[in-house]
């Protein structure tokens, strides 16, 4: 299956105590996505939760029905998500996308989008980082796979 069919929910991280869970890093905001009987699939292969609590700040500990390998992605399938609400987008429809500014200057493209305390960002092949509020992004347009920003945003290059 091809990898854009997968869209990635978080990371295997630490070890949490001795019966083989771990920490879930940069992890989906769907926390239905790591309840025991959900199902994920790393490196395609399908895994399903068995064990899940909560630990600092909140984030999830799981334990899969399998070992998995520290560092490897946890995804599932785009077609198991609920579409996004209006305005919202799931990161992987973010990225590869160009971004313009309004009066059609090329900034490059986006290449992850980076999770902050108050908003989170556009990260850019050039190196810039772009604030994911309205006040910056004026327009996603999926289908032409592009992002228009007002203009002022990136004036640090």
């Amino acid at each position: 299956m091809p990898a854009e069919n997968f869209l990635r929910v978080g990371r295997v991280g630490r070890p949490h105590g001795l019966d083989g869970a771990f920490v879930v890093e940069e992890a989906s905001e769907d926390a239905g996505r790591f309840e025991v009987g959900a199902m994920l699939r790393v490196g395609g292969e399908e895994a399903v939760v068995v064990l899940s609590r909560r630990v600092g700040r909140g984030r999830p500990a799981i334990k899969l029905d399998r070992a998995v390998e520290r560092d490897a992605e946890l995804t599932v399938l785009r077609d198991e998500l609920p579409p996004p609400e209006a305005g919202s987008y799931y990161v992987a429809d973010l990225v590869g996308l160009e971004v313009v500014e309004t009066g059609g200057e090329r900034l490059g493209v986006v290449t992850d989008v980076l999770p902050g305390v108050a908003n989170d960002a556009l990260e850019l092949d050039v190196g810039l980082l772009l604030p994911l509020v309205e006040d910056c992004v004026r327009d996603v347009d999926l289908v032409q796979r592009r992002i228009v920003v007002a203009p002022g945003f990136a004036d640090h290059r």
